[in-house]
């Protein structure tokens, strides 16, 4: 038997490290707790997770089952598929007319391998990166694992919920500051930046030394105006995209980054030791993914859709003060009249209504009790229904 002080440190082996003890990304507990219903026979409408109804692009589909016909599926160079790599650099000059070079291009694991690839490359431990709140759980989770420090900047209305230059180099002279991560358009908001208040912000990171970050997974989702690229703007920004939400491939994880020049080698040598190359099907998928733009065109119109039920209707019960839900497929609402726990009006909502969503407090510990945010992208039918739902139960509440 083990004596007391070989079974503490005994103990103390399975212990997480406090790198590895990251709060949950709660939007998986609430669809961990509607597959819990959906077991006991329930039938739950999900409004929690950025996924959408839609299967893959047929292209993506059918080069996928052609390549496995071939049989073989090996590993590819750690930056990606040349050819794919080059069909991106299409993609940006055809989308945004900005010329970027396929060698600044990598392949990742969607868009949270790019996170951590552009984290390791450009952060050291301890290195300082602005956020704005609300926003995507992950960025503050992924920069503490790797040691470096997440600065929430709160947002306001004035600002459309955007981060501006000022508001940046304040934060910087009150500590200084290695990064800065904007998304535009943003999870959980669905607020986009024009290209002058995109343009302006970069500018002040770029003159204050600070490494810019765009996460711009839900280009293609834009209803207000066009989205802008960072990649057009600067030649230093790092730019994380991914074929998961505009081409509806979430489970098949694969994604991109445009790094700058500098970064590259760098990139390239993290990827290699951290999982060697992206999964090949995935990377021949989605280059095929992009000749099946008109399918996708009707599913964002879709979407479209989807948004005007829930702002025309939501109201009805209610629910009256939204985020400008310009792009994404997010409606980000104020629940303040009903609650002021967001955690247990979304768990009332899923226990009763059957229709789940994620509680604000994942996205703002600021003003997150008060918020919940709704993914339209689901089926006109099923938004139609959750409506119908959400209605019912909060005339019966």
């Amino acid at each position: 038997m083990l004596d007391a002080p070989r079974t503490d440190k005994a103990k103390n082996l399975l212990t997480p490290s406090l790198r590895g003890n990251v709060p949950p990304f709660m939007v998986m507990d609430v669809m961990a707790a509607a597959a819990r219903i959906e077991a006991s026979g329930g039938h739950v409408i999900h409004m929690e997770v950025g996924q959408p109804a839609a299967p893959a692009p047929k292209p993506a589909i059918a080069a996928a089952k052609a390549a496995l016909d071939v049989g073989r599926i090996d590993y590819t160079s750690a930056l990606g598929i040349p050819s794919l790599r080059r069909r991106i650099a299409r993609h940006y000059r055809d989308t945004y007319s900005a010329d970027v070079d396929p060698a600044r291009i990598v392949i990742t694991t969607g868009s949270s391998g790019g996170f951590v690839l552009a984290f390791l490359s450009a952060f050291e431990v301890g290195d300082r990166v602005a956020m704005t709140v609300p926003g995507y759980p992950p960025y503050r989770h992924i920069l503490s694992a790797l040691g470096c420090q997440p600065i929430a900047i709160e947002t306001s209305g004035k600002t459309r919920h955007a981060l501006t230059g000022d508001m940046l180099l304040a934060a910087h002279r009150k500590t200084p500051l290695k990064g800065a991560l904007v998304a535009s358009p943003a999870n959980p908001t669905g607020t986009m930046m024009t290209r002058e208040a995109l343009s302006d912000l970069i500018a002040a990171a770029d003159s204050a030394g600070i490494r810019f970050v765009s996460d711009e997974i839900y280009h293609g989702l834009d209803y207000s105006f066009p989205a802008v690229t960072a990649a057009q703007l600067s030649p230093n920004a790092l730019v994380i995209n991914s074929f998961s939400k505009y081409f509806c491939m979430t489970g098949w994880r694969v994604g991109w980054m445009v790094v700058p020049e500098s970064l590259v080698r760098s990139v390239e040598t993290l990827q290699q030791n951290l999982s060697i190359s992206v999964p090949t099907l995935s990377q021949i998928a989605a280059e095929a993914a992009f000749e099946g733009r008109v399918e996708m065109e009707a599913i964002k119109h879709s979407y479209e859709d989807n948004r005007r039920i829930l702002i025309e209707n939501l109201p009805k019960v209610g629910i009256t003060k939204f985020l400008p839900a310009d792009g994404a497929f997010y409606l980000y609402a104020d629940v303040s009249d009903f609650t002021d726990d967001s955690f247990a009006f979304a768990k009332e909502m899923l226990e009763r209504a059957h229709v789940a969503a994620t509680p604000g407090i994942d996205f703002d510990p600021i003003h997150g009790r008060s918020f919940v945010r709704f993914s339209y992208a689901r089926t006109t039918q099923e938004t139609t229904e959750a409506v119908a739902r959400i209605t019912r139960w909060l005339s019966q509440r």
